[in-house]
């Protein structure tokens, strides 16, 4: 493989980077004096020269420690233009020189600070201002700060926000009940997770990748307390430097941290019939070094039971019965979740970073099946009489487990006087271990009675995930307007599949599992993509602004059987090589109407690419369950979507309305596909590239305060979906839809009220569709201990006992319904306990990892750096 042009934009970024970084500001920019957040927002106009020299100190009023980062503007007796300006160092000092004689006003501001302004005089020498102190304007709930409130939902230019921690209904809850209220998005009662009616999503933890959701993201939503979880943004055309995959869009997921100085921390404990779950966070900073830290533990209990029928169809239209099942069971697991972070700053402008996460996931299970396959159901009368089946019943005792870490780090560099220009160098290491087994009994007919036992089988499955990503960026303002965005990437995956199948031979008198290498085999799988990016972004007027990007990728797939005795040799193996140019253009329009001061217009494409993983790849038979035959398609190649959307934002008396159309274009579409052999009834299950997947769609989403106490938003999203595959003759259209709203009312003494409802419509597949489903909640939470603490009482979907998730696929030769019965009816206690003493610290701007770049059975500046 040819690696010389990734490979030399990767180097070419590393040294020229670290070079750039000792250049000065660009001609014409005035320096801030500091970070981003703190420097004056207003122009700054050239005062007249001298000597004088004014300094002093600024000190929290009520704590009588420095406000680091405070902002300090010299301005005239009259007229709100500032002469000069700076900010506070560490200790809370500022200094003013070159300053000519004369009166003049000092203005001294920070957020969460009432600002103070002064008379001041300049002599000719040295000034000192008596000593400022700010009144904290926050609101203390008992020791802890809190420095404003956010609308449960926010509309940026790029994305969407969704504030999980405004959201009481989320309380005791899992990641899963966070997402089900995020608008745009859907998650079905089995945890499957769609964006626009779109699976092809890539998952962040805190702008990364996360070894947690490297599985399952359905198995990752349950690990993570909604208690941790901040805010969930959704981005659906990513810009060029988000890696290019996940052809639906991008689903970061914020856990909460904080900067405040001083030891702080909280700790949660709920209990319910479905699932329970304890959780702490432990945060400290003094000065230069912060730490973040969390840990958590849960358990979940479910039950479910399902049935399944499937007939077959002749050239006449005719149907007959070929096979029949029905089971019950339930499934108990449980795990723990932690995390640690620390973030130094060795000097102005400079940061390191560090942190750590990991997870332990288990579950087990025991189902019982009923089967019945009806032998050659077409076959005519006189050969086949009375169609009768053959019968039999598996009772099967399944294990899961899991564990992972994320080990990451970097360095940032910012510069003095140059807000937006910024340099990082980052890196990654992930480990995913887990371990599937199954041990099963057969019995002929419908009966588990011993002496009916004729077969025993049992597996186990090992698999392991390594991935190291190397990562560098660098922005370069030219302008307040211009800006460039350059950065290469490396991301190495090595993956490895054991499976073994020991089973007895059918109708044996001895039938103790014996190793079967027919049905054993070792799968690797590695996985490189070296990735460079450019976006430049510029404003043609005041009102209208573009942003132009283009990445280029190379990927480089190879993936091979270890022969095991001979059995495997005849199995394809992977040998995939491709390099992909994917463009992205943004404009953004706002009228600055004063009547409507936060409307927006936004247009933007992106193209984007879809991999598929190892789970879409092995072409290994998963055949333990006779009846329905899994495996995946080694020729399987990736699918490319070209996203187009136009959005409108408008706020009005504070009241959020935003509009969204939009259209996907997919081509060599990664589709599941289902075949029935018409002898057996038996379904073969797989992955194609089908052909064409379009989607064609509005959205509407609002917001509005109908009363000073009572808030009100609301999600209205319809699609077209267009499924086509010539090579296959299957097609399958329709319109499709999802809907949701949250309302929550504040009554008095610390006592408010909360409900979520969500409504989905039917889902179209390519060979049939999938039930729709609704999900609502209702919370009631109660302030105690002076606001440090809360009791949250929260019940999800009381109506009914359970949820049929069912399906029916259909085609010219069978057709197959299926229902899977959910027991979704809970109820959970909540109480959550905040302690510590904190003061004020401003923002940060944080680099991080994040490979959104596989399918996995699940723009604008980069948000939630802490």
């Amino acid at each position: 493989m040819n690696y010389a042009t990734p490979l030399a934009l990767l180097t070419a970024t590393l040294l020229t980077a670290p070079a750039l970084a000792q250049t000065g500001p660009p001609a014409g920019q005035r320096p801030a004096g500091g970070p981003p957040a703190a420097a004056p927002a207003r122009p700054v106009l050239p005062a007249a020269k001298g000597t004088g020299r004014l300094e002093g100190t600024v000190l929290d009023a009520t704590t009588k420690k420095p406000v680091e980062y405070a902002t300090v503007a010299l301005l005239p007796l009259s007229g709100a233009t500032p002469l000069d300006g700076t900010v506070c160092d560490e200790k809370g000092r500022f200094s003013l020189k070159g300053l000519a004689e004369g009166s003049f006003r000092l203005q001294i501001s920070f957020i969460g600070y009432a600002p103070q302004t002064m008379p001041v005089t300049v002599s000719g020498g040295l000034t000192t201002v008596p000593v400022v102190r700010l009144e904290s304007t926050a609101q203390k709930l008992g020791e802890v700060t809190v420095t404003g409130e956010r609308d449960v939902i926010e509309t940026k230019p790029d994305r969407i926000v969704y504030n999980a921690e405004k959201d009481l209904t989320n309380s005791g809850g899992t990641a899963a009940d966070v997402l089900r209220k995020v608008p745009l998005l859907s998650v079905d009662p089995d945890g499957g997770l769609q964006l626009r009616g779109s699976s092809n999503i890539r998952v962040l933890i805190d702008n990364k990748p996360s070894s947690i959701v490297a599985t399952s993201v359905a198995d990752a939503l349950k690990q993570i307390p909604a208690d941790q979880i901040k805010s969930v943004e959704v981005i659906t055309t990513p810009s060029a430097k988000y890696d290019a995959e996940g052809t639906g869009g991008i689903i970061n997921i914020i856990l909460k941290k904080n900067n405040l100085q001083g030891l702080n921390g909280s700790v949660g404990l709920a209990g319910g019939n479905r699932s329970s779950n304890a959780n702490g966070s432990l945060n400290y900073r003094k000065g230069k070094i912060g730490i973040n830290s969390s840990l958590s533990g849960f358990a979940f209990y479910s039950p479910n039971r399902n049935d399944l029928s499937r007939t077959l169809k002749d050239g006449s239209g005719n149907e007959q019965l070929a096979v029949r099942q029905a089971g019950d069971g339930n499934t108990v697991g449980g795990g723990g979740f932690g995390r640690l972070g620390l973030d130094y700053d060795p000097a102005p402008f400079h940061n390191l970073l560090l942190n750590v996460q990991g997870n332990l996931f288990r579950n087990s299970g025991n189902y019982e099946q009923y089967n019945a396959q009806y032998s050659n159901p077409l076959l005519p009368a006189p050969n086949n009489p009375d169609n009768l089946p053959n019968e039999f019943t598996r009772d099967t005792d399944r294990k899961f487990r899991t564990q992972s870490y994320d080990l990451n780090g970097g360095y940032t560099r910012t510069f003095d006087g140059q807000k937006g220009r910024e340099w990082s160098v980052l890196g990654q290491h992930t480990r995913n271990r887990n371990e599937q087994d199954y041990n099963l009994d057969q019995f002929q007919g419908n009966t588990t009675a011993n002496d009916a036992k004729d077969y025993r089988e049992a597996s186990n499955n090992l698999s392991r995930n390594l991935e190291t990503t190397l990562q560098t960026d660098y922005a370069q303002p030219f302008s307040a307007t211009n800006t460039l965005e350059t950065g290469a990437k490396a991301i190495m995956r090595r993956v490895s599949s054991v499976y073994d199948v020991a089973n007895s031979a059918p109708k044996a008198e001895v039938i103790d599992p014996v190793f079967n290498p027919a049905r054993s085999n070792q799968f690797d799988y590695d996985q490189d993509v070296l990735a460079g990016y450019a976006s430049y972004g510029f404003a043609a007027s005041k009102k209208l602004s573009f942003k132009l990007g283009g990445r280029v990728e190379n990927t480089r797939v190879r993936g091979s059987f270890q022969e095991r005795q001979g059995q495997n040799a005849d199995l394809p193996g992977v040998r995939q090589n491709y390099t992909n140019l994917l463009p992205n253009l943004s404009l953004s329009f706002q009228p600055k109407n004063e009547k409507k001061p936060g409307e927006s217009v936004r247009l933007a494409y992106s193209r984007r690419i879809q991999r598929p993983q190892i789970f879409y790849l092995n072409p290994f038979r998963n055949t333990s369950d006779t009846l329905n035959v899994s495996f995946g398609n080694p020729d399987l190649r990736p699918e490319l979507t070209d996203s187009y959307e136009l959005n409108y934002t408008t706020f009005v008396k504070g009241s959020v309305l935003n509009l969204s159309a939009y259209v996907r274009r997919t081509g060599n579409a990664i589709e599941t596909v289902r075949l029935v052999d018409e002898k057996t009834g038996i379904n073969s299950q797989t992955f194609d590239n089908i052909g064409r997947n379009a989607t064609y769609g509005g959205s509407v989403f609002g917001s509005v305060k109908p009363l000073k106490d009572w808030s009100v938003s609301g999600n209205v999203n319809v699609y077209y979906v267009s499924l086509k595959s010539s090579g296959l003759g299957f097609n399958n259209s329709g319109v499709q839809y999802n809907l949701n709203l949250n309302s929550s009312y504040k009554f008095k003494e610390g006592l408010s009220l909360q409900f979520f409802g969500g409504l989905n419509s039917p889902r179209v597949q390519l060979q049939g569709k999938q039930a729709a489903w609704t999900y609502y909640s209702m919370g009631l939470r109660k302030n105690l201990l002076k606001d440090k603490a809360d009791l949250t009482l929260n019940a999800d979907n009381f109506l009914s006992a359970t949820r049929n998730l069912s399906t029916t696929l259909e085609t010219d030769r069978f057709r197959q319904e299926s229902n899977n019965y959910l027991y979704l009816r809970g109820v959970r206690l909540a109480f959550n306990y905040r302690f510590g003493k904190v003061t004020n610290q401003p923002p940060k701007r944080r680099r991080g990892i994040q490979n959104d770049d596989t399918k996995s059975g699940g723009d604008g500046q980069q948000s939630g750096q802490q």
